[in-house]
């Protein structure tokens, strides 16, 4: 089984972590099937946050007893110190713990440092020293904010996104942060769903003996996926290096990695996927976008009021109602 040492952290995880963001789409019952049959297969680090809605519920509820065998790392999306201590207060309650392992600030726009005036770095420091969380980390999409912050040397962990479409100034970040003794946290391994290819994503990642893969989880097929490449690790063979090149040569830079920081939306277009929907078709059953339910979320495209809210807050810096003008016209030719 596949170990690694979270930086100098000193947490030992399992090279398969648990992203948690998908189970809030299934029931509490089915989640905690899920939740223990990870746990019981080796699998000891869960990745939440307080705006995943029910998921740390739903950990809290799964495997509250064998909290002291398991990693949680939870995230803050508050600006303000005050709105910090009342939602950690919530997670610890929800997660059913008093305590976190690591608690990460959940992609801020800026890289929160003490004396800031946010208040935000202290509170984390302060929280520290009470006993609350364990390691203070941070997440984010946008490349300029986490290698501030791996440069700062105020964090233990970063978690950006990492995949084998990443370019060299990411892989520069992995780098990085092993030279400083950081936790690499991956996620969107799988590229938001564009990457089919699950065991060429999980070969390449591999490669990096410091960075921990989550892995977004919501059917116990797909848990079973990488339960079993845990156990018997695909190889980085010619065969899955050409699904990388392949891959890498048609989603090239610009497509929406399907964050969803765009959202809400206004005129309620479903951006994440309408925005890669002429890449999502073409890498998927037709029958899963070409049905009516999907024709009318892609009219709706037409309904867009041009307000700049999705693009403006793209931590990608896409120029969002373009690509989902773009998509919706290519759409139209399987209509």
């Amino acid at each position: 089984m596949s170990q690694i040492i979270l930086g100098n952290t000193g947490l030992t995880v399992n090279k398969n972590g648990f992203g948690a963001l998908p189970i809030q789409r299934i029931s509490k019952e089915e989640a905690k099937e899920l939740l223990v049959k990870a746990y019981n297969n080796g699998i000891n680090f869960y990745d939440t946050a307080r705006f995943y809605t029910d998921s740390e519920e739903k950990i809290g509820y799964a495997l509250n007893g064998v909290r002291d065998n398991i990693i949680i790392a939870s995230k803050t999306m508050s600006e303000t110190a005050e709105g910090f201590w009342e939602q950690l207060t919530i997670s610890l309650g929800k997660l059913n713990t008093d305590y976190l392992d690591i608690y990460q600030f959940h992609n801020p726009s800026f890289c929160p440092k003490p004396s800031d005036g946010t208040g935000l770095y202290e509170a984390m420091v302060e929280a520290k020293e009470k006993g609350l969380i364990r390691h203070i980390g941070i997440t984010n999409h946008r490349l300029a904010v986490a290698m501030e912050a791996a440069e700062s040397g105020l964090y233990e962990t970063i978690q950006f996104p990492f995949s084998y479409l990443a370019t060299e100034k990411e892989i520069e970040l992995v780098n990085l942060c092993k030279t400083k003794g950081i936790g690499f946290i991956a996620m969107k391994a799988l590229s938001g769903g564009l990457i089919t290819n699950s065991s060429a994503a999980y070969a390449y990642l591999e490669k990096f003996d410091n960075v921990l893969p989550i892995w977004g989880i919501q059917r116990e097929r797909e848990l079973d996926e990488f339960i079993a490449y845990d156990k018997n690790p695909p190889v980085l063979n010619e065969s899955l290096q050409s699904v990388i090149k392949k891959d890498t040569a048609e989603l090239g830079k610009d497509f929406c990695r399907g964050c969803g920081y765009c959202l809400p939306c206004p005129a309620d277009i479903d951006i994440p996927t309408s925005a890669r929907m002429s890449l999502m078709i073409r890498r998927a059953p037709t029958s899963v976008y070409l049905n009516d339910s999907w024709k009318e979320k892609m009219k709706k495209i037409k309904d867009c009021i041009h307000c700049d809210h999705c693009k403006n807050h793209c931590p990608y810096g896409l120029d969002t109602p373009r690509l989902l003008a773009d998509n919706f016209e290519d759409y139209k030719n399987f209509m």
